[in-house]
């Protein structure tokens, strides 16, 4: 069995290059961070910023993200779906020190894709390699820039099938630049020449339907290094050079959001969707027996008139490819979601093909989060469940060691916990910043206000906090 290298990836001192930092890991090397922190409280500087919900990366004294700006936003006609006619693309360059916005950019936006109400065109965070800036917008694609702002290359992808809008984000890996394109239909991974933006290899992930996921690199003690790439009804691990699949553990959620985490040669990775909550899988007619019910003319499809009554408001959920009609494959993913169960999977690394009935630790499948992606640190796996449920979990066994509601911030959560100087950071969605002693036995040390929405993820580097609301980035000093 192999090994991981390491026992645990932390953000090294000056660079926070993805989304959670240094592979996602969500764990900063700084030895101060603030406690007290608000509009008015702790603030080194503080910018205006256009709407987004990228989080925050860094390199050196340079911070950069992404917004839209201007346009408006109307009702797709598809329930809590949105569009945003006519808005620009940016990506920003600000100063570390001062918060001074050095450059922007416009980006192409030759088309305009549907989007939940909570997500925004401009969701995805930049990479970093220290020299370039990588970006993904949905509308349009892959971008580089020098760190002065000189455009590298244009690389468009898409357009993509998927009802939320997307928010899988860009990493790279050496000389790559590698994408989640997991959608209802077409989903695949994707590998760019970091200094070219040329295509190097791609993957067929028709296998899974829309997820919202960054993957993560595993450097094992010998082999290649892998992907960790979750997806819908599955986790999977590819080379990372070249995008062949070596493993896969199937019974996942469906829809995931987060990405994985590891530590000690075992991977942490979640998935929560509606409907999923329920212990046993429910149970769906097949095809054959759904042409029997709702097949009304008896020509092998069911279109929306035809399906139970109940069903036909969100039929655009099950019309995967958008024919107008369901056949077998929108049949059967819809079967794989309603059998789909919420779960947090720790994966033992090691092995090749199916690992389903050999890798699996354990699994646990209740008080998950939705969106936040988990954090391990310390033997601890820590998890933040909407309504401000916070859960601290054995890593090597899955018992719940302390679980409590954060006084003061029972509320929605998008943004991920990161842990700094010691001490676990969370923002909810009306932006309410909770700050945790961490440990098996965490413990309550401050509640903050922002007074605004918080969707994206903080940054650490420093003595320094990055925190971006719904219309600013804040830059906060340690007491």
């Amino acid at each position: 069995m192999r090994i991981l290298l390491a026992v645990a990836v932390v953000a090294t001192a000056g660079e926070w290059p993805m989304f959670r930092g240094v592979n996602g890991s969500g764990v900063a090397d700084v030895a101060k961070a603030p406690v007290a922190f608000g509009p008015s409280t702790n603030v080194v500087w503080k910018t205006a910023l256009p709407f987004g919900h990228s989080s925050p990366v860094i390199t050196g004294d340079l911070i950069f993200l992404t917004g839209a700006e201007g346009g408006e936003r109307v009702d797709a006609g598809r329930g809590d779906k949105v569009r945003d006619e006519g808005g620009k693309l940016f990506t920003l360059c600000l100063d570390r020190k001062t918060g001074k916005i050095l450059w922007r950019r416009e980006a192409p936006r030759p088309r305009i894709e549907r989007y939940q109400k909570v997500n925004s065109p401009a969701s995805p965070t930049a990479a970093t390699d220290g020299k370039s800036v990588f970006i993904f917008f949905a509308d349009y694609g892959l971008l580089s820039y020098t760190k002065d702002g000189a455009e590298r290359w244009r690389a468009p992808l898409g357009p993509f099938n998927n009802v939320n809008g997307h928010g899988s984000s860009p990493i790279v890996y050496k000389d790559l630049v590698i994408l989640v394109c997991d959608q209802d239909a077409g989903s695949f991974l994707v590998a760019l020449d970091k200094n070219t933006g040329k295509e190097r290899w791609r993957v067929d992930r028709s296998e899974v339907t829309r997820s919202y996921v960054t993957p993560v690199v595993l450097t094992p003690k010998s082999g290649p290094d892998e992907l960790i790439v979750p997806g819908a009804y599955q986790v999977t691990g590819y080379n990372a050079a070249t995008g062949e699949k070596l493993w896969w553990v199937r019974g996942f959620s469906w829809q995931p959001k987060s990405l994985p985490v590891m530590a000690d040669g075992v991977i942490y990775v979640h998935g929560w969707e509606g409907g999923g909550e329920a212990e046993a899988p429910t149970e769906t007619p097949t095809w054959t027996e759904a042409l029997g019910l709702y097949d009304a003319n008896k020509d092998g499809r069911i279109v929306q008139d035809e399906i139970d009554p109940k069903m036909q408001k969100s039929f655009y959920l099950l019309d995967l490819d958008g024919k107008g009609y369901l056949a077998p494959r929108d049949w059967e993913f819809y079967r794989a979601r309603r059998a789909a169960r919420n779960t947090l999977l720790a994966i033992r690394h090691g092995g090749r093909g199916d690992l389903t009935g050999t890798a699996v630790v354990w699994r646990m499948q209740k008080f998950l989060p939705n969106v936040p992606s988990p954090l391990v640190a310390g033997g601890v796996v820590y998890l933040v469940k909407d309504g401000g449920i916070f859960s601290s979990v054995d890593a090597k066994t899955g018992e719940i060691l302390k679980q409590g509601r954060l006084a003061g911030a029972l509320d929605t959560y998008y943004s991920s916990p990161v842990m700094a100087a010691g001490k676990v950071y969370l923002f909810s969605q009306s932006g309410v910043g909770t700050v945790l002693k961490a440990g098996a036995q965490w413990e309550p040390l401050a509640v903050n206000d922002m007074d605004e929405p918080v969707f994206a993820t903080p940054a650490f580097v420093d003595d320094r906090m990055y925190v971006r609301t719904r219309g600013a980035l804040y830059c906060f000093r340690a007491e």
